[in-house]
């Protein structure tokens, strides 16, 4: 790595702690409230407040699913998917970056063995297909699973656009949820659409068995093809 470089990356590992710092502090102002507040006051800025808000949320373990809700009510299911799915990717890189580089013994130690030794042979065995299986598949916690990828091997690149695209149907799910409700409670809204948004989260949550359905099939071509 040339000096350059160094210096670019050890300028990032700064500003990221910086970040973390500052939201370690103001932790205790994390509430749906104080959130709509500093939204309404950001006005235009309101889009990048909300993702900023989203990336410190992600790395200290707040509940996203309320964040994704929110950005539904508030911007709707396009632009909020947009925004609520840019802020949980840049929040799983930030975390991503200090198990890699920043606290990798203080994360091992919270982790635990056995999750980490599931993610580790995953990513040796699948690489960037584990991490859009994980991300399609909440099999463990988002959060968690954050940290416990930056520390595989995996490359920045191969973690970073899986995480974006395979939580697209999870997070639209969740984005439309919070917009058909937004709809219901101001009168705006129908049946139409909360039977919609209860229609997305029953495929997201029929994902699992269908993919596993799909890997069974697979292994059963694959026999028969050796055959």
């Amino acid at each position: 790595m040339s000096e350059a470089a160094s210096r670019v990356r050890l300028a990032g590992l700064v500003i990221l702690a910086g970040i973390i710092f500052i939201g370690f502090l103001n932790r205790d102002s994390f509430e749906a409230d104080t959130v709509s507040l500093w939204l309404d006051e950001a006005g235009i800025w309101g889009p990048l407040v909300f993702i900023g808000f989203y990336t410190v949320a992600t790395i200290f373990f707040l509940p996203g699913w309320i964040l994704t809700t929110t950005a539904g009510a508030l911007w709707g299911p396009i632009w909020g998917t947009v925004y609520a799915l840019t802020g949980a990717t840049l929040g799983a890189v930030a975390a991503f970056l200090v198990a890699r580089y920043l606290a990798a013994k203080e994360v091992e130690k919270r982790l635990g063995d056995g999750l980490l030794k599931k993610v580790k042979r995953g990513v040796e065995e699948e690489g960037w297909r584990f991490v859009a299986f994980t991300r399609l598949v909440p099999l463990f916690p988002f959060n968690v699973l954050n940290y416990a990828f930056g520390l595989t091997k995996i490359r920045l690149k191969d973690y970073l656009w899986p995480t974006f695209v395979f939580m697209l149907p999870g997070g639209f799910a969740y984005v439309y949820l919070g917009y058909a409700g937004s709809g219901a409670l101001n009168g705006s809204g129908g049946v139409q659409r909360i039977l919609f948004a209860i229609a997305l989260l029953a495929m997201v949550a029929y994902l699992p068995r269908l993919i596993k359905r799909f890997k069974a099939l697979q292994i059963e071509d694959e026999n028969l093809a050796e055959n």
